[in-house]
């Protein structure tokens, strides 16, 4: 069953939740999601963004975080304290379907092969509500490339569609049902020619144009035949190495751990996780001074390959979700469609 909420009571959802609650927010001419002031009249809440520039993925996996404490006295050994977090629950709206399908490939890294009690305290406690798109928020997107599309529900517990002065509101999961049932009679009951309407914007969305590298299934079998080419050196020429590309990439979870002391006597310090970049040419540097991916065209070919090729023989889809920013924001204009293109029509 379906609902419907005015958007002007879509402040007075975000309080009624018993979670501190982000949503987009124009600052300084970025899109970002920020807290939502608690008591504001209209709830600080108001879905009008294009897309974020950073994705959600924060929230479930944050930039630095602290593992576990030391402390060592002089002749003794180390104390460890680790240090699990205990998050409180956390509501996320706005979501875009990009974002939303960037959340179960997240989860395949950190809860699969081996179990994260880091992300998955937090990914527990992070409900998405999205917002389907009824035109591209991007002229550099390409879900429908990839296997999604504008109004998918993936990762979602919660989709909003914008019918002009109100939301159709669906339930994706059993805590996206606990946070409408949250706002009580804020919701009301959608009829015919609201489910109708919705499911005509859906419709009409999945038809807009949007940037396309041909099969996706030749992807995979591309990049592996043109694993040695020189066009990875030619393509990668401009890159500069500053890894904003993977940094603004919702499904990038790569991470570095190191120990920073912050006392000298008796030493203490963190052993902290933050998030690394393929695109850094220390990256893979072995202690040897070796580095298997000592050029821009490697480093390049280890991103688009990760994405299409080595993800899909671990998981069995592809990585990427098709939102465009690493295109959108790139300084020197590299794009991974017409890089994937490229390489399938080798």
């Amino acid at each position: 069953m379906s609902s419907i909420l005015k958007k002007t009571d879509l402040g007075a959802w975000a309080a009624a939740l018993e979670a501190e609650v982000f949503a987009p927010a124009l600052a300084d001419g970025v899109w970002a999601y920020q807290p939502v002031a608690p008591g504001a009249n209209d709830g600080g809440v108001a879905l009008t963004h294009p897309n974020t520039a950073r994705p959600p993925k924060n929230f479930a996996f944050p930039q630095r975080e602290v593992l576990y404490t030391f402390e060592q006295l002089k002749g003794q050994a180390p104390k460890l304290t680790e240090t699990l977090p205990n998050p409180a629950p956390v509501v996320v709206m706005g979501v875009r379907p990009c974002d939303g399908r960037g959340a179960p490939r997240n989860d395949m890294v950190f809860t699969g092969a081996f179990d994260d009690p880091y992300y998955q305290s937090r990914r527990a406690k992070t409900a998405y509500v999205g917002l389907a798109c009824n035109t591209p928020p991007s002229p550099n997107c390409f879900c429908k490339a990839v296997g999604g599309s504008p109004s998918s529900k993936e990762g979602l517990d919660v989709q909003l569609t914008d019918l002009g002065d109100r939301y159709h509101v669906v339930a994706v999961t059993p805590r996206g049902e606990e946070l409408i049932e949250a706002g009580g009679k804020l919701f009301a009951e959608a009829g015919a020619a609201d489910e109708k309407e919705s499911q005509r914007l859906h419709s009409e969305a999945a038809k807009c144009e949007q940037r396309t590298f041909g099969d996706l299934a030749a992807a995979a079998p591309a990049l592996k035949k043109n694993f040695d080419s020189e066009m990875w050196q030619s393509l990668a020429k401009a890159c500069i190495g500053c890894g904003i590309c993977t940094f603004l990439c919702p499904t990038c979870h790569c991470f570095d751990i190191s120990d920073e002391v912050t006392g000298q006597s008796p030493m203490r310090g963190e052993r902290v996780r933050t998030w690394d970049n393929c695109q850094f040419p220390d990256f893979t540097m072995h202690s040897s001074g070796h580095n298997p991916r000592e050029t821009l065209g490697a480093r390049l070919r280890q991103r688009v390959n990760h994405k299409f090729l080595y993800f899909v023989e671990n998981n069995g889809t592809q990585q990427c979700t098709g939102c465009g920013r690493c295109i959108s924001f790139c300084p020197v204009g590299i794009d991974i469609v017409a890089v994937l293109d490229r390489m399938i029509q080798a």
